[in-house]
């Protein structure tokens, strides 16, 4: 069964090397783009009633399957470069280190490399509001783009038993995640859904933190979504055009500066931060897991 399941995932990534799909969040209206890492709508109708900045949760189709691919595929092409200039980034996501040019936004705030959270294995949703609110308020930038990790595993409030967390460093590797578990079936679906909701959930309250304090049109969405067995596939790989990973949510919303938080985060060097390494955990966990 697995090699059949890998055969098939290598002819659906033949196919979308060579296709476009998905739209360009730079052809909307937005002020802040609010992005949740690996986030399924469906998981946002799941919980919206215990949400109040989410009404309506509309979809539109990913132009990536993961990460690396949706970066390139927005901040990249030669024809979005003036719209990037004027966009400052502010993200906890690692693959920006690899697939985007730092000098081609306005401010790129690479969170990841100063306010990881060893601990969590990840980066926690409250170091990336604190840096996005004091971006929104010193540089004025003409567009802002937050990208949060969550719900991408871990799963801060509630982890999963195995569950190896993310490195930060941006390379792949093979090491055990909650899309490894289910597919070995050594953990249920509902238990790792529960737990992704968790996740959703955690990172919203942080969101609703940024909303009480940045101005403009925002709109909440994600880079991808997640697999959870659709197509007989788990997480969400690279170039893979399945219609659960595309689909990503688009949510509407207004923003006013309340001034109810004051950032208390800074990066340790002048922007853009130069690359942080862990000395010896680095070069043995090299990879964002769930890109399998």
């Amino acid at each position: 069964m697995g090699r059949v399941r890998a055969a098939c995932l290598r002819c659906l990534q033949t196919l979308g090397r060579h296709v476009s799909y998905g739209e360009h969040t730079y052809d909307r209206e937005w002020d802040v783009l609010v992005v949740l890492d690996g986030c399924r709508p469906d998981a946002v109708e799941a919980i919206a009633s215990g949400v109040p900045f989410v009404e309506d949760v509309d979809r539109i189709r990913s132009v990536g399957s993961c990460s690396s691919e949706w970066l390139e595929n927005t901040f990249g092409p030669p024809e979005r470069a003036d719209a990037v200039a004027r966009t400052a980034m502010v993200t906890g996501n690692t693959w920006t280190d690899r697939y985007v040019d730092g000098d081609a936004f306005a401010v790129l705030d690479e969170v990841w490399k100063y306010a990881w959270d060893d601990d969590l294995d990840t980066v926690p949703a409250g170091a990336v509001t604190d840096r996005a609110v004091d971006i929104a308020r010193r540089r004025d930038p003409g567009r802002l783009v937050v990208h949060y990790m969550q719900p991408h595993h871990p799963f801060v409030p509630d982890p999963i038993d195995e569950d190896e967390g993310m490195a930060r460093t941006s390379s792949y590797s093979r090491g055990t995640s909650p899309w490894v578990l289910l597919r070995r079936d050594d953990v249920s679906l509902g238990r790792v859904w529960t737990a992704y909701l968790a996740n959703l959930e955690y990172v919203l309250e942080s969101v609703g933190t940024l909303l009480e304090n940045v101005e403009g049109r925002v709109v909440i969405t994600a880079d991808h979504g997640n697999l959870f067995g659709e197509w007989g596939l788990y997480g969400h790989p690279i170039h893979t055009p399945v219609p659960a990973l595309l689909s990503v949510p688009w949510i509407e919303t207004t923003a006013h500066d309340r001034g109810t938080y004051s950032s208390t985060l800074s990066p340790p060097e002048p922007l853009p931060v130069s690359r942080v390494r862990d000395a010896a955990g680095d070069e043995e966990r090299l990879e964002a897991l769930g890109y399998l």
